[in-house]
């Protein structure tokens, strides 16, 4: 059967999933997006995902298609018609069709798009043995904290980690890394400090930052929110990535050095637990 995908309104087969070419998400990647986990059918931390959808798009000035309780409602359609058990829904809002010009139109109307995708996200293969990553120049622009649509320079820095024989990249600038090409960055010392990149808008607020930081903080670890150097990674004990798709990810290898004794860490491997375990009882 067919994936069902929802598009300004209706639920249509994929095939049958079509925008204008006049959309100025496609001609200016004039839009934002979220990436809401499922887990046993049930979406996890979507408020937040629905809050932090609601800052971009006000960052942007772009007008709301729907309220976020209609938004649920459609996710959850998708969820029950795709049979998704683990998996993600995607949502994407942009300003809609218009006559193609940098100015934003005076009337937009804009466009919601969304379907589902079935994943193994909780036995994940790689969070057993965890991921190999390079670093990459951060070429992005300086509005890192709106979840936009323009993810050309990730999706080149994601290619040239696999060209490198890698699983992803860590993005640097001025020798410090900012974050991931899909994820947030984190590495714990030997003291068993965990450090991450502050807020602010070189990088996106993570929502699974935010929940994996309150786990460590109620187990009464050490968290230094600050800019940390390629040298301090390559120095690590453990280190670990944070998304909606991949929770807590171990990351082994940077720039091809092995972290500690090259397989994921005792606290890494831990707040993963936790946090799995946190959002089946949600």
């Amino acid at each position: 059967m067919s994936r069902i995908v929802y598009v300004n309104g209706d639920f249509v087969p994929q095939e049958e999933a079509k925008i204008s070419v006049f959309d100025r998400g496609f001609l200016f990647a004039d839009g934002v997006y979220e990436v809401s986990t499922v887990l046993e059918g049930k979406l996890i931390d979507n408020s937040a995902h629905l809050a932090r959808l609601r800052r971009s798009m006000a960052e942007l000035n772009l007008p709301s298609p729907a309220s976020d309780e209609e938004i649920e409602e459609i996710q959850a359609e998708l969820v029950t018609r795709n049979n998704i058990t683990d998996g993600m829904v995607y949502l994407q809002v942009t300003r809609g069709a218009a006559e193609r010009d940098f100015v934003f139109p005076a009337d937009p109307k804009p466009s919601l798009v969304m379907f589902g995708q079935t994943m193994n996200i909780r036995d994940n293969p790689k969070a057993k043995k965890g991921i190999a990553v390079i670093t990459v120049e951060d070429v992005r622009w300086k509005r890192r904290d709106i979840k936009t649509v323009s993810l050309l320079a990730q999706s080149m820095a994601k290619q040239a980690a696999v060209e490198a024989g890698a699983d992803d990249a860590w993005m640097v600038e001025d020798d410090f890394i900012t974050e991931g090409s899909s994820n947030n960055a984190f590495i714990i010392t030997k003291d068993d400090k965990i450090i991450t990149r502050n807020l602010g808008n070189h990088i996106l607020k993570g929502i699974t930052r935010q929940v994996v930081l309150e786990l460590a903080r109620d187990k009464n670890l050490t968290i230094e929110e600050r800019p940390f150097t390629v040298d301090e990674a390559l120095d690590a004990k453990e280190a670990f990535v944070t998304s909606a798709t991949t929770f807590v990810m171990p990351v082994v290898r940077i720039d091809d050095q092995p972290l500690g004794n090259g397989a994921p860490g005792i606290l890494t491997t831990e707040l993963r637990a936790l946090y799995i375990k946190r959002a089946m009882e949600a």
